[in-house]
């Protein structure tokens, strides 16, 4: 099943290659360091130190791994970090969180998983530790680290039902890599059954990583100043929408009921569509402002109804300016983001029936009485303008979302004590 895996990485690569290619016309992160995907690096000069390998394939991946980032370079000082990833946004949020650690913090893109290529990689940089975020699970990658004595670990490990369901019929093929993976870290119970049922031997639950999260310093007072442009106007926000929610939430926003001079602040989850939302929203008949054109001196206009939030690495930001949130990715099937992060700023959170990739948490927000589900956009507009029009209720909403994501920090120290055995 391996080699017929390879092969078809192998004879699939012209296409991917094409792919990349072709959407390096919208993001042109995709066209650069081809090379690092192919698995060819530069000699490096003199000894390189000794190496933590750390992959967080995107911007959420990499955002939830920086808690861990900084706990494995105090843990271990006279290591470096390794960190790859998948797509250039990714790459482009771990070298605004991570420049504080200077050289002790290399970037790179994975190579593709064709067996050669993750091999030169590990020859290259010689990792100590191969540390895979969340779910990735990349066999021939795997059987080179096992090829090579390095240890894999699986951090801050979630596996839904579906995806278990997905992995199994690739049978003996994740049955290989699932043997292959030395340590898994799960976030919950139920993660960690469901991958001992892939073949997982060593599998101790840490909990998730997500609520050990700092609020940078810079992000609030970019959400601060932001906040003030908006002026004393209350603001839903609606964060890390998916291709066609914001039809739906827009759809619904002119059947709402909101108060008269409330603020829409909607921010896509991928930028190569902020174009493309801000003529949506055009189309419904709504002014919109642009995060963008909002210079350090500007105010949003009293008459726009929508901001749109087209900046890269200012969630946080945009959370902290919000009266509630609504967390996208969960009115459609495609498994809801992450809730933690406005959670841990106090605001209430409002999210979708659709939310298989973060269930426990989502179900533990609403058992708090920090987040309400909402089954469509018409019941998100509805209970938005009951919140926005109560503040005791959204205070007491707020609060109870903050208690509830700092009663469950405490995952990072917990994998990293896991790991130590692994990396003396």
């Amino acid at each position: 099943m391996r080699l017929l895996y390879t092969l078809a990485w192998w004879l699939a690569l012209p296409l991917v290659l094409a792919r990349l290619w072709l959407r390096g016309r919208q993001e042109p992160g995709y066209r650069q360091h081809w090379g690092e995907r192919l698995g060819f690096y530069e000699r490096q000069a003199g000894t390189a130190p000794a190496t933590i390998w750390l992959h967080a394939v995107s911007v959420g991946e990499t955002r939830a791994a920086e808690p861990l980032v900084d706990a494995l370079l105090a843990a271990w000082p006279a290591c470096r970090i390794v960190l790859t990833h998948m797509t250039p946004t990714g790459r482009a949020t771990g070298k605004s969180l991570f420049a504080k650690h200077g050289a002790r913090l290399v970037q790179s893109y994975l190579p593709y998983d064709t067996g050669a290529m993750p091999a030169r990689f590990i020859r290259h940089f010689a990792p100590r530790i191969c540390i895979l975020m969340e779910t990735e699970v990349w066999p021939n990658l795997i059987r080179q680290c096992n090829r090579h004595g390095v240890p894999v670990v699986l951090a801050n490990a979630r596996l839904s039902q579906r995806s278990l369901g997905k992995a199994q019929r690739l049978g003996r093929l994740i049955a290989e890599a699932a043997r292959g993976i030395t340590l898994v870290a799960a976030q919950t119970q139920d993660d960690a059954q469901r991958v001992r049922q892939l073949g997982v031997q060593d599998v101790v639950v840490t909990g998730s990583i997500k609520f050990d999260v700092v609020v940078p310093e810079a992000a609030l007072a970019t959400g601060a100043w932001l906040r003030g442009a908006i002026g004393a106007r209350p603001v839903l926000l609606c964060a890390s929408t998916r291709e066609g929610e914001e039809q739906l939430i827009l759809d619904a926003l002119t059947r709402a009921s909101l108060p008269a001079n409330a603020l829409l602040l909607i921010v896509p989850r991928h930028p190569q569509r902020f174009d493309e939302v801000e003529k949506l929203i055009a189309a419904h008949g709504l002014a919109v402002q642009r995060r963008s054109g909002l210079a350090q001196d500007d105010a949003v206009a009293a008459g726009k109804q929508v901001l749109l939030g087209d900046s890269m690495g200012e969630m946080f930001a945009y959370y902290a300016a919000c009266d509630c949130a609504f967390v996208g990715g969960s009115l459609l099937p495609l498994g809801g983001q992450n809730l933690i992060e406005p959670a841990a700023l106090g605001k209430p959170v409002l999210i979708g029936p659709h939310t298989f990739n973060f269930a426990l948490v989502t179900e533990q927000a609403i058992a708090a009485g920090g987040a309400a589900l909402v089954a469509d956009a018409d019941a998100l507009m509805a209970q938005a303008a009951a919140l926005l029009q109560d503040p005791a209720r959204l205070a007491a909403m707020g609060e109870q979302a903050l208690v509830f994501a700092n009663q469950h920090r405490g995952a990072t120290p917990r994998t990293i004590a896991a790991i130590k055995p692994l990396l003396p």
